[in-house]
C-alpha cells in the first residue's frame, strides 16, 4: 500500500510541478543579480522554460492517467507562486506599478479561496479560457519585462507593461466570471 501511494506521488507530472516550485528562488536570484544583457536573456529563457512545464504536467497527467490529489493541489499553487513571485520581484527591478501586481495577486487569492470553498462543498469550478488567456499574457509580459532591452526601436519594458495591462484586464474579467459561476452553482 505504501509503495502504491509513493508511486502515485512520484509521477512525472508531479515532478515537473515540483521543479517549477524549486525554480522560483533561482529565478528570483537571477532577477536581482546584475542587469547585464546575458543575465537578462538567461533569466528570460529559464523563466519561459519553467512556465511551459505547466502545459506539460497537466497534459501528461491526463494523457497517462497520472492525475493525483497532490498534483491537483500543487499544480495551480506552483503556477500562482511562479507568477506572483516574478511580478513582485519586477516591482523594484523593473519599476512595474505595485498596484497592478496587487490587483493580479488579489484576484489569485480570491479565486483560490473561492475554489477552495467550492471544493469543500463538493463543487468543482473548472478553469475557464479567460483564466488561460490571463496566464498567457502574464507569462509573456513577465518575459518582456525581464529581458528589458531596446531592440529595433522596440522598448521591451513598454511592450511588457502593455501586455501586463491586458493580463490585468483578463485577471479582473476572469475573476468576476469565477464569482458569477460560483454564485450560480451555490444558489441553484
Amino acid at each position: 500500500m505504501e509503495r502504491l501511494r509513493r508511486q502515485q506521488i512520484l509521477t512525472l507530472p508531479n515532478g515537473l510541478t515540483i521543479i517549477r516550485i524549486l525554480a522560483i528562488p533561482v529565478i528570483l536570484i537571477l532577477l536581482f543579480s546584475s542587469g547585464t544583457f546575458y543575465v537578462q536573456l538567461i533569466t528570460t529563457i529559464f523563466f519561459l522554460l519553467i512556465a511551459v512545464t505547466d502545459t506539460f504536467d497537466g497534459y501528461l497527467a491526463r494523457r497517462r492517467g497520472m492525475v493525483t490529489t497532490l498534483g491537483k493541489f500543487l499544480d495551480p499553487l506552483a503556477d500562482k507562486l511562479l507568477i506572483v513571485a516574478a511580478l513582485i520581484a519586477l516591482i523594484p527591478t523593473r519599476g512595474i506599478p505595485a498596484w497592478m501586481v496587487i490587483v493580479i495577486v488579489g484576484r489569485e487569492i480570491s479565486v483560490t479561496g473561492l475554489r477552495g470553498i467550492a471544493v469543500s462543498q463538493g463543487i468543482v469550478i473548472a478553469a475557464s479560457s479567460l483564466g488561460k488567456y490571463k496566464t498567457i499574457f502574464e507569462v509573456t509580459s513577465i518575459a518582456f519585462l525581464i529581458l528589458n532591452i531596446h531592440y529595433l526601436s522596440i522598448e521591451f519594458r513598454q511592450v511588457g507593461l502593455a501586455l501586463l495591462w491586458i493580463a490585468m484586464a483578463f485577471a479582473v474579467i476572469s475573476g468576476v466570471d469565477y464569482f458569477k459561476r460560483f454564485l450560480k452553482v451555490i444558489f441553484v
